[in-house]
């Protein structure tokens, strides 16, 4: 929980850096024409958690390796362009998490799946046993526990007055904790759901689909629209302060 005397952190603001330069300090490899370090910039208040962090990666345990397979995960995704100093991308998410997982020598594959994607957890399933590995999906829905257990009142249902089930993402963690998968997969799952489902589990967590379902699980869409089909998100309150 914040203290209130932390310096405010806007990396965000370098986006017009980007824009005029091409580059921002963070990028650039020669100090000497890097442009200048906003006042904000994380490196400059808090360089000690940045540098400790990086001793961690260069070490020998579990996250230095994910963090050096990661890298190399980013640089196969990409293919130069010949006789161009562009690149082109190559690969899509499926195909990113399908070879960190390889490279990393992990084989059982958990899935956390919310219940209305279904259909693409088992094209993904599919997709995972013929690059040899052995997914394993559990539905957020399993065991079908009605809302009203967990105190949530008619009115707050999907379908006031029909049985309706309750997500159970700590169940889903904990059976892919105790089938013993070497990283988990989540598809869909609702946003508070994917937290408790991430906090839960012992092996590490990739979100494959984002579930946004009025944009076809694309929520980057709405930062696309801002200036005219989603405006109203910088007008008006999705939701009174005062609400629970």
């Amino acid at each position: 929980m914040s203290n209130g005397d932390e310096t405010p952190l806007s990396c965000s603001k370098c986006s017009a850096v980007w824009q005029k330069c091409g580059v921002t300090n963070c990028w650039s490899g020669d100090p000497a024409t890097a442009p200048p370090k906003p006042g904000n910039c994380p490196s400059n208040a808090y360089g000690d958690i940045i540098a400790s962090a990086f001793n961690e990666y260069r070490g020998e345990s579990g996250d230095a390796k994910l963090a050096r397979v990661a890298a190399r995960v980013e640089g196969l995704c990409y293919q130069p362009v010949p006789g161009s100093d562009a690149v082109n991308a190559r690969w899509t998410r499926v195909e990113d998490t399908i070879a960190l997982a390889k490279l990393m020598g992990w084989k059982r594959i958990g899935i956390a799946t919310c219940i209305g994607l279904l259909a693409e957890t088992e094209q993904l399933t599919a997709i995972l046993k013929a690059q040899g590995l052995d997914p394993q999906s559990v539905c957020c829905k399993a065991g079908s526990i009605d809302k009203r257990e967990l105190g949530v009142g008619e009115e707050d249902k999907v379908r006031p007055g029909t049985f309706e089930p309750a997500c159970n993402p700590i169940a889903q963690a904990e059976i892919c904790n105790r089938i013993g998968t070497d990283m988990n997969i989540i598809v869909g799952l609702c946003v508070g759901h994917d937290m408790l489902f991430t906090k839960h589990s012992k092996a590490p967590v990739t979100t494959l689909v984002c579930k946004d379902r009025i944009t076809g699980h694309n929520p980057a869409a709405v930062l696309y629209g801002q200036n005219f089909y989603y405006k109203r998100l910088q007008k008006l309150p999705v939701i009174k302060d005062s609400a629970e």
